[in-house]
């Protein structure tokens, strides 16, 4: 299945600094999301654009987890010549990724 059955995404940029916070839409959801969710695995949705440190804070009160990348904007949005420079599309790229059914 799709992260996006059991989640959506939100996105927020500063500078070259890119947030994409993961929300479960049911909080029982939140243990499967916080395995299989990883840095790693974000990375890997956006290869050769996240040249910087990828870093995952948990929010299990909230059913949450915030990643924030590193110089992934491409210099920021008054520098990058990117379609889309505020990395809004980002989180609809991490609901993408394919999660195991229970």
């Amino acid at each position: 299945m799709r992260l996006r059955e059991i989640a959506h995404a939100r996105t927020g940029d500063k500078g070259n600094v890119s947030n994409i916070s993961v929300i479960a839409y049911r909080v029982e959801d939140y243990p499967r999301i916080a395995a299989a969710v990883t840095a790693e695995r974000v990375r890997g949705c956006f290869p050769g654009l996240t040249i910087g440190e990828i870093v995952r804070y948990e929010l299990p009160g909230l059913g949450a987890i915030n990643f924030v990348l590193y110089g992934a904007l491409g210099g920021g949005v008054t520098r990058s010549l990117a379609l889309d420079a505020h990395g809004k599309c980002l989180g609809a790229s991490v609901l993408d990724l394919e999660i195991a059914e229970t």
